[in-house]
């Protein structure tokens, strides 16, 4: 059993944060990082779809200690996975990883104030263990291994071939093909219009609408600093020029929701003319931020619906046939290929089963305090970012307040710390709280949030500020052993 400070489980883009932030933080203390896959990036190195970007700007979704330099504030997949891993070879944490463990349990014991974490290894399945006085998941919020794949009737009798997003095959030829996106969310929107470009057509086929945004490709914030800044003090206003953009998006779209509908409505309206069926293809039930909103840089997804090259159809599915599908109204649409852009399949911590003292604690019944540990769990982190900004900063503030954390015990002799709740009346509700059906599939499965700080989750970066960078980490739920 090899004995470590800290284990840190993932080698994606919060993994690679929290290593970074303890190598500088807590020099002194020992740490490794166990990734079930063999490469470093997380979502950015599995996903290999056409098109695949981030959903929200790079320069608040890249690290502080790091800024991203690159010309685009949404940018492809393959930049930002090349952007995880040189920050991780610059430093150092690529040395750090063992690559090709799977965690599967993870066993506090506090007669020894340490974790127990029992991994296998790819290939063999040979069983391995690691022992560490605190735990830090960085899994993630959804199964690697598939995304969500309902049963469509009569799915074997296509003649066509039928693609996960999540598991898209490399060698995929659709070059004058005819091609159904099933979805309406970032992944179908992300598609339809990098697809286009090849495909003969493309039909985004929806059983309901989304909003759609479109946002610059560029850098509008940082042009506009250069013109009045030295472009060395340039980054650090861009940076806080989208931390504050994206709020002032989501509390307009909250508290106005009224005028949030209209400002969508109309942008659709504008880039696809008057004679098009907005409200039928792009007028939601729901609120703006009730989902997430997707983005189009430049507006790309208007613009191959305009030219022709790609539609939308809003109906539900009757069956698949063998030369495509056909919705309940009877419309037959015809395709080559069929890509099931039908969602992600949450899963909380990796599905890492975790036990102390023998117990098996079930996430979905625990709360989470700050967003970051779970309630009578003690000596366990887990970075979980925003769902109405960039996931990362989240992450970094978590990262910071475990470093602050294992410093002050380090002062004062402890060996471990727990949040517990002592308050009969705090109430419970999801952590996300999003309508998504991906979200609600799945949102008893992890961590609840409370009616009151410390347990409840802001989902607000200025707030998080003075709760997680700011407050002390001796928080009257928090106790403290040695």
């Amino acid at each position: 059993m090899e004995p470590f400070d800290v284990v840190i489980v993932g080698a994606g883009l919060s993994g690679v944060a929290a290593a970074c932030h303890l190598q500088k933080s807590c020099p002194g203390k020992s740490h490794v990082i166990l990734e079930a896959r063999g490469s470093i990036g997380g979502t950015w190195d599995l996903f290999r779809y056409p098109g695949v970007r981030s959903d929200s700007d790079m320069f608040t979704l890249g690290y502080s200690f790091r800024p991203w330099q690159g010309p685009k504030a949404i940018a492809r997949g393959e930049s930002i996975r090349d952007y995880i891993q040189e920050t991780a070879r610059e430093h150092g944490v690529d040395r750090r990883i063992r690559f090709g463990f799977r965690v599967r349990r993870a066993s506090w014991s506090n007669r020894d104030a340490a974790w127990t974490v029992e991994a296998e290894q790819a290939g063999s399945g040979k069983p391995v263990t690691f022992a560490c006085r605190f735990l830090f998941l960085c899994t993630g919020y959804y199964r690697y291994e598939s995304g969500h794949a309902p049963a469509f009737p009569g799915a074997e009798r296509f003649q066509g071939r039928i693609v996960h997003p999540q598991a898209w095959p490399g060698e995929l030829d659709y070059t004058g093909g005819r091609v159904v996106v099933i979805g309406s969310g970032a992944t179908a929107v992300t598609l339809v219009p990098a697809m286009a470009e090849r495909a003969a057509h493309v039909t985004m086929l929806q059983r309901s609408p989304s909003y759609v945004l479109a946002v610059p490709d560029g850098d509008p914030i940082g042009n506009a600093l250069r013109k009045v800044l030295p472009a060395r003090w340039v980054l650090g206003p861009t940076r806080w020029g989208y931390i504050l953009l994206a709020l002032a998006i989501y509390q307009v779209s909250r508290r106005c929701p009224g005028r949030a509908r209209k400002i969508l409505r109309d942008q659709a309206r504008d880039r696809l003319g008057p004679d098009y069926d907005i409200d039928t293809h792009f007028t939601p039930a729901y609120d703006p931020w009730d989902q997430r909103l997707c983005f189009a840089p430049d507006g790309d997804l208007f613009r191959v619906i305009r030219e022709g090259r790609a539609s939308v159809v809003t109906g539900h599915i009757d069956t698949f046939t063998e030369q495509g599908l056909r919705l309940r109204s009877g419309e037959e649409l015809r395709a080559d290929i069929i890509v099931t852009a039908t969602g992600l399949d949450m899963l909380a911590f990796g599905g890492i089963e975790i036990r102390v003292d023998g117990e098996v604690r079930d996430p979905g019944e625990a709360m989470s305090y700050k967003g970051m540990m779970l309630c009578d769990v003690p000596n366990l982190a887990f970075a979980m970012g925003y769902i109405n900004q960039s996931w990362t900063l989240k992450c970094e503030l978590t990262c910071e307040h475990v470093c602050r954390l294992l410093r002050y015990m380090d002062r004062r002799g402890y060996r471990a710390c727990m949040p517990r709740n002592d308050d009969p009346s705090q109430t419970r509700a999801p952590l996300f709280h999003l309508s998504s059906g991906y979200v609600t599939r799945r949102a008893d499965r992890f961590p609840k949030q409370g009616s009151r700080v410390p347990w409840r989750a802001h989902q607000n970066y200025l707030l998080d500020i003075a709760s997680q960078r700011w407050a002390r980490v001796d928080h009257r739920v928090m106790t403290f052993s040695r």
